[in-house]
């Protein structure tokens, strides 16, 4: 399954990584197939912490500023 999406859905992520899991929990996967599976769910972790950092990120930027809740341009990090 490649993951072809310029900005990834929090939610799909989400859901996509639990289904894996449940897959893996079954214990019927051979082993090639379940290395192949936790590397999948280990880059859906990074990709789902990263979207949650960059939500803190913008909730910092609106509530920091001199103890009052103010907003401030957010700057989308720039795709490579």
């Amino acid at each position: 399954m490649a993951r072809t999406k310029k900005t990834p859905d929090f939610e799909a992520s989400l859901s996509e990584l639990e289904q894996l899991v449940n897959r893996m929990e079954q214990g019927d996967m051979p082993l090639a197939d379940a290395l192949q599976a936790f590397e999948q769910g280990i880059a859906l972790t990074r990709e789902c912490q990263a979207i949650l950092d960059q939500a803190e990120q913008k909730v910092r930027m609106l509530v920091e500023k001199d103890g009052e809740l103010q907003t401030v341009p957010f700057h989308e990090p720039e795709d490579s």
